[in-house]
């Protein structure tokens, strides 16, 4: 099951924490004395809320607070001021060191990494079948009941399966269980642990861990501060948007609502992923099947980096379009020159991908919509209250579509249409890493010859990433509404096509993928 759009206390805390962050960077003052108090403002009293001990429940925040600020974890086996290193993150630019997740070690509860357990609704019945499909008998009937024995138990779940009351039951550590890529192991006390080298920031187990043990770094500081500075700050705001903040901020009023908190102006990243579509689909035309057998969409840095990780032999035949993000961020820095770019989406991987030192030029920061959320709560903007404006409706349908499992596919299918009438384009898609694992094995064989292939690394797509704030089912339905909206329906239809061979020829000796 999952968690996605459900206010938990985990939810809570976070939001929180982000409200506090964003607090403190735009009252100023003494950061360090400020964020030294900010624990027992978040953890009043004496009495526990969330855990066992008030003391461990500060302790947890000020690994969050540190790494909402960008900050990396501290040594818990040595003293480290919470404030320590809080001046030298108070500037405008950006400040990430990876890794990007972390696992705040006192947090975790040390989840069972794969247990077969028999629980209180065993009725120990006469035919007793989890004895009989037992591969390696590990069953037996103690007084009655079902017990296994782990020595012997290999985790099959064929018991689980066959209880005709469901009195079995699987666990397993619900982050390594999200992870897609097995990038999440145990450490010598039992608790997570992520391999990096394999992990794609896709923050899938931070929002499956039930005890908010996993968290990103952040950058509402630094954006924070670079509003402060006086130089213009533009929102590049992802198609997820819709309903992100409740049904009272309306596309109408998003122009109002960034202003509030300091922005120059909003633009629609879905105005990007129409340059996206356009190159995407130039590509698959000029490439497959001529020069490589199969294309595979670009946008999503998680399904670019697994495929990069993974299936090295198979990374050329991603397109090399520039993402949504970086065509946005280029298109703001060409109208607006000396500005700085926020992108704000449902994605952490986007972090990563903002921080890779071909595009650092084109995105300076990136928030989710969580951590913005924490903005508007920090600054009380009162949504209501808000005048509505003109809506943003410059993309179009398609490209708002990118939001959806499914949906950069078909944007680049409908453009070559209109490119090429007669060209035919079978697609493959794929939504969660496991699938798109699967996907790429089965391209590597030769299965999808001539195809274009699209992978989303969060399930339902970018309106299940980690910073979403409704469910994504709820947002994928409000995204559809906003496509009907849209001005126009085909990429081609853009009237910002006609600059896209110039944000395309930047001065970069890379060009920028995932």
């Amino acid at each position: 099951m999952s968690m996605r759009g459900v206010y938990t206390r985990v939810v809570e805390i976070r939001q929180k924490i982000f409200t506090e962050v964003a607090r403190m960077a735009y009252e100023g003052g003494d950061y360090a004395g400020t964020l030294v108090d900010l624990p027992y403002k978040i953890i009043p009293g004496e009495v526990a809320t969330y855990r066992e001990s008030v003391f461990l429940e500060r302790a947890i925040v000020e690994e969050r607070l540190r790494l909402a600020m960008g900050l990396p974890l501290r040594d818990m086996t040595k003293h480290v001021l919470v404030s320590e290193g809080v001046e030298d993150c108070a500037v405008a630019e950006k400040y990430y060191d990876p890794p990007l997740l972390n696992i705040i070690k006192v947090a975790c509860s040390a989840c069972p990494e794969n247990e077969v357990r028999v629980s209180d609704a065993c009725q120990g019945c006469l035919a007793h079948p989890c004895t009989e499909v037992c591969p390696k008998d590990a069953i037996t009937m103690v007084q009655g009941r079902s017990r296994i024995d782990p020595g012997k138990c290999i985790q099959c779940g064929r018991c689980a399966n066959t209880c005709p009351y469901g009195a079995i039951v699987k666990l397993e550590r619900p982050c390594a269980k999200a992870c897609g890529v097995d990038a999440i192991s145990s450490d010598e006390l039992g608790r997570a642990d992520i391999d990096h080298d394999k992990c794609v920031s896709c923050g899938m187990c931070m929002v499956s861990c039930p005890f908010g043990a996993i968290a990103d770094k952040g950058e509402i500081f630094q954006t924070i501060n670079a509003i402060k500075s006086g130089v213009p700050v533009y929102a590049a705001v992802a198609p997820a948007f819709v309903g992100q903040f409740g049904k009272e901020l309306t596309s109408e009023k998003m122009r109002a609502a960034f202003r509030e908190l300091g922005f120059a102006d909003v633009v629609e990243v879905a105005v990007g992923a129409d340059l996206c579509t356009i190159e995407e689909a130039q590509d698959f035309l000029k490439e497959v099947p001529d020069k490589q057998p199969f294309m595979a969409t670009s946008c999503c840095p998680a399904w670019y980096s697994m495929v990069q990780k993974c299936f090295p032999k198979l990374a050329p035949y991603i397109s090399m379009a520039l993402t949504p993000m970086v065509l946005t961020g280029r298109l703001i820095k060409k109208k607006y020159p000396g500005c700085k770019v926020v992108f704000i989406g449902p994605c952490s991987a986007k972090k990563l991908e903002a921080s890779r030192k071909e595009i650092r030029s084109d995105i300076d920061f990136v928030l989710t919509f969580e951590e913005v959320r924490g903005m508007f709560k920090a600054k009380n903007v009162d949504f209501a209250a808000l005048e509505p404006g003109e809506e943003l409706s410059a993309s179009s349908a398609d490209g708002r579509g990118f939001a959806v499992s499914g949906g950069v596919a078909q944007a680049v299918v409908n453009c070559i249409k209109k490119l090429q009438p007669s060209r035919e384009v079978k697609v493959a898609h794929a939504e969660g890493l496991d699938q798109c694992r699967q996907l790429m094995k089965d391209a590597g064989k030769g299965i999808y010859d001539g195809y274009l292939l699209e992978g989303m690394a969060c399930p339902g797509g970018c309106v299940g990433g980690a910073g979403i704030m409704q469910s994504p089912t709820k947002s994928k339905g409000q995204v559809m509404l906003s496509m009907k909206k849209a001005s126009c329906k085909n990429a081609l239809d853009s009237d910002y096509r006609e600059i896209l061979p110039e944000l395309e020829e930047k001065d970069l000796t890379v060009p920028s993928q995932g």
